[in-house]
């Protein structure tokens, strides 16, 4: 070879290495720096090891895979990670406008999300999930993490079948079983009537992996059915979600119940309500509804819910579990006090109760200048013998012999009350009951026969609730660090965020921006009113199963009226808010609210027939179709009353913040429920009514929610329909070129938040065109049919109308309205207050909001609650501030 073909031959050698590192470059994830763009996250109380996952919006055209998603740590270096896309900006641009991110996390709190044509996820798992779903009616769900392998069986237990620890890394056989199942009882709800308690039969009918499923994290939905022996109970729906992790021992249980029981015993009808008429004639004479004693009869009550397995431990137990010393509300700056002792043959129980369990009016709260004394109380008793009584317990219970165990919490044990985990060694179970036998049945009567919020009715049935529960099976070494800090994974989880400028600057939810001190005036009029909700929340407190999450509306005279009932999106604003802000009690107060409204707050059952197509036979389909319809009011939701239950009204349901749930905390729930809503506009069982004033304006906003996150045609073709009848009405002389009509003056921000959500996925210009006329119209004749509240929702109006238009008098009317919303300074933070009648005081001091005509003091007063907030405050001044920095309209003049 000569020496010129030598030099070939090195040069490719060079060449063909060159091109190896490249490719080995490129595989690891390992983009030149630089490449892609980054997204700041942090993890609040960051927990090393503890499962993180966070919702992130992408700005339009960045991302058009998942696989080009990566997250960094503190150090620069990339870690395994799972990238889920949610949802597109389609049709405007098919790009990904949201994903979900999930990683494990490590000792740091600083993070880093890339993104780009030129990054790629490493995919360097060291171990991943397997996960087998036979959806036969033999089949079931099998899951292996590499640790731990369990099974869930159709015709089992309802629940766990069999769940095996792999404690000596040799894979699994049955010497690893350390948990089982008791067949159509693992998960169970039970109903006592007049003649007595009917025990539940749990059937799964169907299993399914879940988007968001992966190498490292995937969640497994079981539905079912609660079956009874009794006719005259209905069949009871239920949910299990499971998220399991790879490589790890533990699962998180997000189990949702239904109530299909008759709630009490007034005679009943088949006539409708006049409010909720979905026909005319056979409508009720409300009027004799009043002399009807069977209102505050219980009748079907849940005796015990919850779920339980047997464990499989030698005759040496040993239980661990924790108490708060001191007050109820004080043990969240305490310490935990440990307790440990051995179990002998005798049942242990630890109950959390709390004032008033079943919540109905009146309950015992705090008065403004004391708290709440008495009435919360967290026990252990050994068979009926108490041995330790605190006001407050930590929630959870640990199982172990020397080789293995079983810890059970259950998240907001004490906020959710009643609570209780129990372990009984005669039969080998471990039960956490979601409503525990040892307090009073739940009965879901009313509080006496008067009109609440306009009706004498009760609409518990059909409501759902879910609760979540973690499980951690582990081997014995290291028990007290698994038990005390793993289980604070799920139990006082931490929170994942980006930085609020990303989520403003996205614009996801439209051109608003971070919050920041440079217009605090009108930052703390938002700060206040949250910081006030939180601080009533847990005053008052408004804890309890059926209550926790929900907010009451009004403040007068030293004490609050009538819960809210998610008017108008609250959960939303606590979103908006945390986008905002980052700050983690948001958080998890907007995780709360979304989750008591979607299912307390709401319509479920019975819910029309649903043919899925997993059987052979066609016959299956005819058959599905021939059942009978559900009830014309599912996805319908409750207005704000003195109890959760006891009136519904066509114009109230709210959907946007539980789809954020969806997005950021990628919880299912949300938009499973939100479906419901979409699917009941689509049947307009209320005729023309549904599609006229603030029904048709809040349903714009709703559907434009559940299209731009489902995608589906036929939630786009019912919302182009009420789009085009929007528009059409706005032509008739009596609105003038108003999108509102004088009646809902307040329903600016409905209309504000649903066209600029099509608007912007659409671009349909004559959607453009409409809010411009309309800014128009309520700048030169401002709405006052509620006063302030219909004045204060025109600044969404006319900042719109300025974005889309660059008409600097729209502005100028916004700003000059908005100096209401000004706020003052306190002189201390609002948790520092020792009391609600202090900070009540202060808070009115220092607001700016105008009084009102006559002797009724104004509703929208800052004292109040989130009702009014909503069209006063929190979708307005985000989106004003934005055009207040000094941002320009991009359109011409």
């Amino acid at each position: 070879m000569n020496n010129h073909s030598v030099m070939n031959f090195l040069s490719l050698r060079r060449l063909g290495t060159l091109f190896i590192l490249s490719a080995l470059f490129v595989v690891s994830g390992c983009a030149v720096s630089g490449s892609g763009e980054t997204i700041p996250v942090t993890v609040e109380k960051n927990q090393p090891g503890s499962p993180q996952l966070l919702g992130l919006p992408i700005p339009k055209g960045e991302l058009y895979s998942s696989d080009n998603v990566r997250v960094l740590n503190g150090d620069n270096e990339e870690i395994p990670s799972q990238i889920t896309e949610v949802s597109t900006w389609e049709p405007a641009d098919d790009s990904i406008k949201w994903i979900w991110v999930f990683f494990f996390s490590d000792d740091g709190s600083d993070y880093t999300v890339e993104y780009g044509k030129n990054v790629s996820n490493a995919r360097n798992y060291d171990q991943e999930l397997y996960v087998k779903n036979n959806q036969r009616s033999y089949g079931g769900v099998t899951v292996d993490t590499g640790p731990l392998r369990f099974e869930i069986e159709r015709g089992g237990s309802g629940f766990f079948d069999k769940v095996q620890l792999d404690t000596d890394g040799d894979g699994f056989d049955e010497n690893d079983v350390i948990a089982t199942g008791t067949e159509g009882r693992s998960s169970f709800l039970d109903i006592l009537d007049d003649a007595g308690i009917d025990r539940s039969n749990a059937v799964i009918t169907k299993t399914v992996k879940e988007l968001g499923s992966g190498p490292l994290h995937s969640i497994i939905r079981v539905e079912g059915e609660y079956q009874y022996s009794r006719d005259d109970n209905n069949v009871s729906p239920f949910i299990t979600r499971i998220h399991t992790y790879a490589g790890k021992s533990y699962v998180k249980v997000q189990h949702t119940l239904t109530y299909t029981g008759n709630p009490d015993k007034h005679e009943q009808s088949e006539d409708e309500y006049a409010a909720i008429a979905t026909k005319e004639g056979d409508i009720l004479d409300e009027s004799q509804l009043l002399e009807d004693a069977g209102w505050t009869e219980p009748n079907d009550r849940i005796a015990s819910t919850g779920l339980s397995l047997k464990y499989n431990l030698s005759d040496n137990v040993t239980y661990k579990t924790a108490f708060y010393e001191g007050k109820w509300w004080k043990a969240d700056s305490t310490e935990a006090k440990m307790l440990e002792q051995g179990l002998s043959s005798q049942q242990i129980s630890l109950l959390q109760t709390g004032p008033d369990i079943d919540r109905v009016p009146p309950v015992a709260n705090s008065t403004p200048e004391e708290r709440l004394a008495e009435g919360f109380e967290a026990s252990l008793a050994m068979d009926s013998e108490e041995q330790i009584n605190s006001e407050r317990a930590s929630g959870w219970i640990d199982i172990s012999d020397e080789k293995w165990g079983v810890s059970i919490g259950i998240r907001n044990f004490f906020k959710e009350y009643p609570k209780e985990l129990r372990v009984s060694p005669d039969d080998t179970t471990a039960t956490a009951y979601i409503w525990s036998p040892r307090v009073d049945p739940m009965a879901f009567v009313r509080s006496n026969r008067e009109e609440d919020s306009g009706m004498i009715a009760n609409f518990a049935q059909g409501l759902t609730k879910t609760t979540e529960l973690v499980y951690n099976f582990h081997q014995n070494e290291n028990a007290d660090e698994f038990t005390t800090e793993l289980l604070d994974y799920f139990l006082d989880p931490s929170v994942a965020h980006a930085s609020p400028e990303w989520y403003a600057n996205s614009e996801v939810y439209g051109k608003m921006v971070a919050s920041s001190d440079q217009y605090a005036e009108y930052e703390r009029g938002l700060d206040y009113k949250f910081e006030w909700m939180q601080f009533n929340q847990d005053w008052e407190p408004w804890y309890g199963m059926w209550d926790y999450g929900d907010m009451k509306a009004y403040y007068y005279g030293d004490d609050w009226y009538q819960w809210t009932n998610n008017e108008p999106a609250i959960d939303f604003m606590w979103w908006i808010q945390f986008m905002r802000t980052g700050n983690p009690d948001y958080y998890k107060t907007a995780q709360a609210v979304s989750r008591h409204t979607m299912d307390i707050d709401n319509v479920h059952w019975p819910q029309d027939p649903e043919y899925v197509g997993d059987t052979n036979p066609s016959l299956d389909f005819f058959e599905t179709e021939s059942k009978p319809k559900g009830s014309p009011y599912v996805g319908m939701g409750r207005r704000h009353a003195a109890q959760h239950w006891t009136s519904l009204l066509s114009a109230h349901i709210w959907n946007a913040g539980w789809i954020a749930s969806y997005y950021l905390d990628g919880y299912h729930r949300g938009l499973e429920v939100a479906e419901l809503t979409g699917d009941y506009y689509i049947k307009r069982v209320f005729g023309d009514h549904g599609l006229r004033g603030r029904r048709l304006y809040l349903s714009v906003w709703n559907l434009a929610e559940i299209w731009d996150a489902t995608k589906k045609e036929k939630y786009k073709k019912e919302l182009d329909d009420r789009v085009d009848l929007m528009l059409s009405l706005q032509k008739d002389n009596d609105q003038a070129g108003s999108l509102i009509i004088n009646r809902y003056g307040y329903a600016q921000v409905y209309a504000s938040n649903g066209l600029r959500k099509y608007y912007q996925i659409t671009g349909d210009e004559r959607v453009k065109d409409a809010l411009v006329k309309h800014a128009t119209r309520v700048r030169d004749v401002p709405p006052y049919n509620h006063d302030m509240e219909s004045y204060l929702s025109s600044i969404s109006s006319l900042t719109l109308g300025y974005e889309l238009s660059g008409n600097e008098s729209f502005l100028k009317a916004a700003k000059n309205r908005a100096q209401y919303l000004k706020t003052g300074e306190l002189p201390q933070p609002v948790k520092d207050y020792q009391n609600q009648q202090l900070l009540v005081q202060d808070l009115e001091s220092v607001s700016n909001l105008p009084g009102s005509e006559g002797s009724r003091p104004p509703i929208w007063k800052i004292s109040n609650g989130l009702r009014v907030f909503g069209w006063t405050h929190i979708y307005n001044v985000p989106y004003l501030l934005y055009w207040m920095d000094g941002n320009e309209p991009s359109v011409e003049q």
